[in-house]
């Protein structure tokens, strides 16, 4: 019998193929989204990939009676990965209440009702910013947890704690926490890739969106940066290698091959690339220009910060494969399908 798995903001843009991956593993899925930041088309992609509909939920986890409801409906629950979040940083900077609460009590949510019907395992997507602005690069996870440049890093760093206090008063959960760095790119198929509701937070939409002629101009924050040509340095992951060490991490722990409550892994590339060498490289590859300028910092970006990979590397069994241009060229295919361009 499959194991089930819920998939909290699985029709998401990193859920959706995180989905898709569990399904390729043999794992049955129910995705929980409340469609703020998605749509069910994404649903649809997850099916044409893997000729399987995964069960789906669509409801506000920051509702108790609600997640308590979904609860009882699935009681052959076996694990959780817990993506349903706001993320834009500069957002959170204007409205940090809005972060507070959903980042939080949904989670807190999801930890009572794991406790009240013995569901034993989630995987918490967390991320890089957990680390603030790394005094040493790259990062690994020994780095110091240092004061959050906005308040979704500070929400995603309340949460670790949250589950670090939580796994001392239910030792019988386990948990994994996956700090991830930038995901980009799309499935390979181009069924499924980050779709934002409105303007994008996240470069490499605006990059695509600009290049389709949707956006007038991309805006690069900064070419003041202690950084080989100015501007903002991070590492960039294929959003497909980002969904199977999640995979890795849930065969972890449904086999209890993690002897501690609470593990923690960085998940990024190892290699930071600046903002302008993301156009660049988008340019190359797609031969199409990308019409940008040069714009003040933003509030809240930290000005360097790429991954050590190693303890995922070598505990998780798992490593990212695909490269920059091909992931790059993945968004565009993507953009191109969602546009209709040929």
């Amino acid at each position: 019998m499959k194991d089930l798995i819920l998939v909290t903001g699985g029709t998401g843009y990193i859920g959706s193929h995180t989905a898709v991956e569990l399904i390729n593993e043999g794992y049955e899925v129910v995705i929980v989204d409340n469609l703020a930041n998605s749509t069910a088309d994404s649903l649809d992609g997850i099916e044409k990939i893997t000729g399987v509909r995964p069960a789906f939920e669509q409801f506000d986890l920051c509702d108790k009676s609600l997640v308590e409801a979904f609860f009882e409906k699935y009681p052959k629950l076996k694990a959780i990965i817990h993506f349903a979040a706001y993320k834009a940083v500069g957002e959170s900077v204007e409205l940090p209440l809005k972060y507070y609460r959903n980042n939080l009590v949904s989670l807190m949510n999801l930890l009572e009702c794991m406790g009240q019907f013995k569901v034993p395992s989630i995987v918490f997507s967390s991320s890089c910013t957990v680390y603030g602005q790394p005094k040493d690069l790259p990062v690994t996870e020994n780095a110091p947890i240092l004061p959050a440049e906005s308040p979704y890093g500070n929400t995603k760093q309340i949460c670790e704690e949250i589950l670090r206090d939580s796994v001392h008063s239910m030792p019988d959960i386990r948990v994994i926490a996956l700090r991830y760095f930038n995901p980009i790119g799309a499935h390979p198929t181009a069924l499924i890739g980050e779709l934002p509701r409105g303007i994008p937070n996240n470069l490499v939409p605006f990059v695509t969106q600009t290049a389709a002629g949707l956006r007038g101009e991309l805006k690069v924050f900064g070419d003041d940066y202690p950084t080989p040509d100015g501007s903002a340095v991070r590492d960039y992951i294929n959003v497909a290698d980002l969904a199977k060490a999640h995979v890795s991490a849930i065969g972890r722990l449904l086999n209890q091959k993690n002897e501690a409550n609470f593990e923690f892994f960085n998940l990024g590339t190892g290699r930071g690339s600046s903002v302008l060498e993301v156009v660049k490289t988008f340019e190359k590859v797609t031969g199409v220009s990308v019409n940008y300028k040069i714009v003040g910092r933003r509030a809240g970006d930290v000005v360097a910060v790429w991954a050590d990979t190693s303890k995922a590397n070598e505990v998780l069994g798992w490593k990212a494969a695909t490269s920059l241009e091909d992931t790059l060229l993945s968004a565009w295919n993507w953009e191109k399908k969602l546009r209709g361009i040929q």
